[in-house]
């Protein structure tokens, strides 16, 4: 009979070493409802746009540039505002406030509500304890210190967005979980009640603890485990409250479809939009932080609305030195008169307060050799790296 016998139990054991953190893949309803998608085509869900997960013939490239990087972690200690409670305790001003904790993981203060996106505590982004990339500061405050939280939002299932550890500490919270079709599967894996859980695809949108979340599109990939799913999902995200509205970006690629987000869903207070991690290896599913500046202005127009670039200073994933995206996000930016917050890991701002902070990450990174000086010192003239405007 199903389920017995010698080779059942060796699939068992065999089933019992799979790690956790892989997650899980979904089944039953849930399954069905992933395949009723509009966005599932021919067995996976498929991006608004062409997309490549590796510019063709770039893994022997990518290997080579790889092994030889250099500058891709900062020189010094990284200066982070170490966070409290009580700071949180007191209500922003505006109803609007944003903490940035590092990498794509950002606590927004909303519509007197607590919402916590891609959260991330752990010291690796990987499976595996002691391997894969490491941590480059700590997180501004433990986990455990955070307070009440009333919802956590999911971008995407890749480890350095989805930590089983933080996810686990935060059902302890008596929070409520939106992520992208399918992705649930591995929260209710690790410990999430099912009620608690809402999936959405793409411009879906679900009410959830007095506030309006809409699942939007990105230009992405999901993986978990050895091989890549098929049955999740990834998205951007926006989250209404009250008077305001804000953007989260996930990990993309640049595609048009931000225009219409912002047509649809704005206009937004502010974006937290990925900056780091690109590479001509992966040029498609990654943004450069010009890109990453481009669709904030798809988003917002002429708004006013504030960017927080995402995405970088935390982990080293790609062969850009450490504090290239935000350097070449600002020489972006400032010509066309964007906004844009730079605050240190766990340094609260409300975006209706304006952003005066200072170029905390130069006096970290490190330093550059000759070639690249002389480089830098040409790009400079030109006013191109350092436009007026930007702090040094």
């Amino acid at each position: 009979m199903p389920g017995s016998g010698p080779w059942y139990a060796r699939y068992a054991r065999i089933a019992d070493l799979r790690p956790a953190a892989f997650g899980a893949e979904p089944t039953g309803e849930r399954l069905a409802r992933i395949r009723r998608s509009p966005n599932f085509v021919d067995g996976a869900f498929r991006n608004p746009v062409p997309t490549r997960r590796l510019a063709d013939g770039a893994f022997p490239g990518a290997l080579r540039v790889g092994l030889a990087k250099k500058r891709t972690r900062p020189a010094e200690t990284v200066p982070v505002h170490r966070l409290t409670g009580a700071e949180l305790d007191v209500p922003p001003a505006s109803g609007l406030r944003l903490t940035w904790m590092g990498h794509a993981t950002v606590l927004a203060e909303i519509g007197g509500r607590r919402v916590l996106f891609d959260p991330v505590w752990g010291e690796r982004c990987s499976p595996f304890a002691g391997f894969g990339p490491r941590r480059l500061h700590p997180a501004p405050l433990p986990l455990a210190e955070l307070g009440p939280i009333d919802v956590v939002v999911v971008s995407h299932d890749h480890y350095d967005h989805l930590d089983m550890h933080a996810i686990r500490a935060l059902v302890r919270s008596g929070a409520d979980f939106a992520v992208p079709l399918g992705v649930g599967a591995h929260l209710e894996h690790w410990g999430v009640p099912a009620d608690r859980i809402t999936e959405l695809d793409w411009n879906e949108s679900a009410r959830i603890a007095g506030l309006t979340l809409t699942a939007t599109p990105a230009r992405h990939y999901c993986s978990r485990g050895p091989r890549t799913s098929r049955y999740q999902l990834w998205a951007s995200w926006v989250v209404q409250g009250g008077d305001h509205r804000v953007f989260h970006s996930g990990d993309t690629g640049y595609f048009p479809g931000f225009a219409a987000i912002g047509a649809q869903h704005g206009p937004f207070d502010a974006t937290m939009v990925q900056v780091g991690a690109y590479s001509e290896f992966w040029p498609e599913v990654h943004m450069t932080p010009e890109e990453g500046v481009r669709a904030h202005g798809d988003l917002t127009g002429e708004s006013g609305s504030v960017l927080l670039p995402i995405h970088w200073c935390t982990f080293d994933l790609a062969p850009h030195a450490w504090e290239e995206p935000i350097e070449r996000t600002l020489a972006a930016a400032v010509p066309l008169g964007h906004t844009v917050a730079t605050p240190r890991p766990g340094e609260p701002f409300e975006p209706a307060a304006g952003t005066d902070f200072r170029p905390w990450w130069r006096a970290v990174a490190a330093p550059l050799d000759g070639a690249e000086a002389a480089t830098e010192t040409t790009r400079t003239s030109a006013g191109s790296a350092e436009p007026e405007g930007v702090p040094v």
